[in-house]
C-alpha cells in the first residue's frame, strides 16, 4: 500500500494523521479509508497517545469520495466494502479527535469532519454535501450527524440542494469550533491538542463518551450515564491530584490513572 495517510508524532501524546492524496484533493479511495480505519484502531489502543489530530493540506482537507471507484460500482460492490466498519473505527475512537480544516471539506470529507470532536477551520475552507448532484446521497453519516448539529431545516437545505457553504457559515451554524486565518489553523489545532494531552485522560474519555451518549439516548438515560461517569472519576489518581493541586495552588501532574 502507498502512503496515502501520513502519521507523525507532533508532540507528547499527540499524533497527526495527514491525508496524503494532494493530486486529487485528498479524495477518499478505499486504500485511504482502510489506512484511516487501521490507524484509528491502533492509536485508540495505544496508551501513549492522548489526542489525534486529523489534517489535509492547504487546498483540501478532503474533497469527498474518489468517484473513479464509484462510477461503475454495484450495490453488491458497495456492501462488500463494509463502509460501516471503516467509518466505525473513527466514530468509536475513545480519544479526542481534532480536525484541522483548510480548503475543501466536501461529501465524505465533510462527514469526516463531523467525526471529530473539535473542528478548527481556516476562513477559506469550503464545506458541503454535494452527493445529490451526482445522483446519490451521503453514506458516511451526514443525514444523521449534520441534523443533530445544525437542526432539521438547515440540514435539509444543505443535503437536498447540495450547495457548498463557507467556513463562516459552518461556524455560525455550529459545525466549526474555531474559525481562524488559514495560516493559523494547524498551529492552533496543535496547541489545543497539546492542552488536551496534558489533561486527565480518563476524565477526557468519559466526557467524550457522555456527550456522544447524549446524541443516542433520551435525556434521562444520558443523565444517568453522566452520573455514573462522574462517580467513577472519584476513584482515579488524577481526581485526587487535580483537587490537591488546586488547593495547594500548584500545577497538577496527571498520570492518566
Amino acid at each position: 500500500m502507498t502512503k496515502v495517510l501520513l502519521q507523525e508524532q507532533a508532540a507528547a501524546g499527540v499524533v497527526v494523521l495527514r491525508l496524503n492524496r494532494p493530486a486529487v484533493l485528498n479524495a477518499l479511495n478505499l486504500e485511504l479509508r482502510l489506512q484511516l480505519a487501521q490507524a484509528f484502531t491502533q492509536l485508540d489502543q495505544d496508551d501513549s497517545v492522548r489526542v489525534i489530530l486529523l489534517a489535509g493540506h492547504d487546498k483540501a482537507f478532503c474533497a469527498g469520495a474518489d468517484l473513479t471507484e464509484y462510477v461503475d460500482a454495484t450495490p453488491v460492490d458497495i456492501m462488500a466494502r463494509r463502509m460501516d466498519l471503516l467509518w466505525g473505527a473513527i466514530a468509536k475512537c475513545k480519544k479526542p479527535v481534532i480536525a484541522a480544516v483548510q480548503g475543501y471539506a466536501l461529501g465524505g470529507g465533510c462527514e469526516l469532519v463531523m467525526h471529530a470532536d473539535i473542528v478548527v477551520a481556516g476562513r477559506s475552507a469550503t464545506f458541503g454535501q454535494p452527493e445529490i448532484k451526482i445522483g446519490i446521497m451521503p453514506g458516511g453519516g451526514a443525514t444523521q450527524r449534520l441534523t443533530r448539529v445544525v437542526g432539521k431545516f438547515r440540514a435539509m437545505n444543505i443535503l437536498l440542494r447540495g450547495e457548498h457553504f463557507s467556513a463562516q457559515v459552518a461556524h455560525d451554524m455550529g459545525l466549526v469550533s474555531e474559525l481562524l486565518e488559514d495560516s493559523q489553523v494547524e498551529s492552533r489545532a496543535l496547541a489545543i491538542a497539546q492542552d488536551l494531552a496534558e489533561l486527565p485522560s480518563i476524565a477526557v474519555r468519559l466526557i467524550k463518551e457522555s456527550v456522544l451518549e447524549s446524541m443516542n439516548q433520551p435525556l434521562a438515560a444520558g443523565l444517568e450515564f453522566e452520573r455514573v461517569a462522574f462517580q467513577t472519576l472519584f476513584a482515579t489518581h488524577d481526581k485526587q491530584e487535580g483537587m490537591r493541586a488546586r488547593l495547594d495552588k500548584r500545577k497538577p501532574i496527571f498520570k492518566g490513572r
